[in-house]
């Protein structure tokens, strides 16, 4: 490699993980599970198309998937906790690893973001919280109003943290490179983090400190079963998603979480700045200036950063040192060869909104390359 090397094609060391190039696919829901929640030869062929490093991303974060039929908040979502699961999502990092590219499965409870129809027996959802969320989610009927939560019993969370650690385990017997965890928009772990969610009394709830333990202790279960260096984590600290309100000290619980975790040695920490999806700058939502480079400062593991990236800031974001790796969303929808684009500076497909969520090969796998 040359100093002429482009920044986003040079490799990088990723914990135990090795990747040619610092582009990264980021977690995108695209609501085409099959029966029981397996992966589908055509999420195989999707994720493919993506995975060449020559063409695609150095690494691909795969979508959401729930823990436990508990976890599942949206129509038609993979999991990761069935013996067809594994199997399904075997077929799908064999087709990224003959592509010779890299994929880690994003671990996934989405919490109070349910409806009861899409829960076992029609159960509530469960959260730190018996507060409903003023936001809708994807059900067979399309968009509706999330269901009443239930708030989970302090003798509950032990079997959750478990339900993370076997997920873990499974996604390496699915022949993952590695696991995210989610811990951001507004989803399981982040309503315990965030004092405009939680309201507990208990352990978890209250201080700082009990409201980050729920994730330093799925965390320690995590790399307690497939090591530190295969694991990483996905933070969005004023992301105002899923009615999750702003912390009243989003720089203090956030630092105070990294400094928890840092001596864990995970593999990455993957941020979004500003909010997913939106804006990254919300200080004209009236919430404060968020400090990223502080937030890293007690890690030194690799840094992604995600939110809004175009070519010229993902390479000034590298070569200033900002960050390690860049994530890019919703233009990997529409672009399988998006890295090659990239690459030479080529106009970029438009993506098809209508179908983001559930259909078939349509919006999914048929964008053209440049090649095509």
């Amino acid at each position: 490699m040359s100093d002429s090397t482009p920044f986003l094609d040079r490799p990088l060391q990723m914990g135990d993980i090795a990747l040619a190039n610092r582009l990264v696919m980021a977690p995108l829901t695209r609501n085409r599970a099959g029966a029981g929640q397996v992966p589908t030869p055509l999420m195989a062929e999707y994720y493919r198309q993506r995975a060449n490093p020559e063409t695609g991303a150095g690494l691909i974060i795969t979508e959401a998937s729930q823990i436990s039929p508990m976890g599942q908040g949206y129509l038609d979502t993979p999991g990761i906790y069935s013996a067809e699961q594994v199997a399904g999502w075997k077929r799908v990092t064999d087709a990224v690893h003959a592509e010779g590219g890299k994929i880690v499965i994003q671990l996934w409870h989405v919490g109070r973001i349910s409806h009861v129809s899409l829960l076992p027996d029609g159960a509530a959802p469960v959260s730190s919280t018996a507060r409903a969320a003023n936001t809708r989610t994807f059900i067979k009927e399309g968009f509706f109003p999330v269901s009443t939560p239930r708030a989970l019993r302090t003798d509950e969370i032990p079997g959750l943290i478990d339900d993370y650690r076997r997920a873990a385990g499974l996604a390496m017997q699915a022949g993952f490179d590695g696991v995210e965890l989610h811990s951001a928009n507004g989803y399981l772990i982040e309503q315990f983090i965030r004092d405009s969610v939680n309201d507990r009394t208990d352990g978890y709830g209250g201080s700082v400190e009990n409201r980050t333990r729920l994730l330093i202790e799925v965390l320690q279960a995590i790399t307690g079963e497939i090591g530190a260096g295969r694991t990483g984590l996905r933070l969005s600290p004023i992301t105002p998603a899923n009615d999750a309100g702003q912390d009243s000290d989003a720089q203090g619980t956030y630092g105070r979480a990294m400094q928890r975790l840092a001596p864990m040695g995970l593999a990455y920490v993957h941020v979004v700045e500003g909010a997913t999806g939106g804006p990254r700058d919300l200080t004209a939502q009236g919430v404060a200036p968020f400090d990223y480079a502080a937030l890293r400062a007690p890690f030194r593991g690799a840094w992604m950063v995600n939110n809004g990236y175009d070519r010229d800031l993902a390479h000034a974001t590298l070569r200033e040192g900002r960050a390690d790796l860049i994530a890019f969303g919703r233009p990997f929808i529409a672009n399988p060869d998006l890295g090659l684009r990239l690459r030479r500076g080529a106009p970029l497909n438009a993506p098809d909104s209508s179908t983001f969520y559930g259909g078939g090969e349509h919006g999914y796998t048929d964008y053209p390359t440049l090649s095509a």
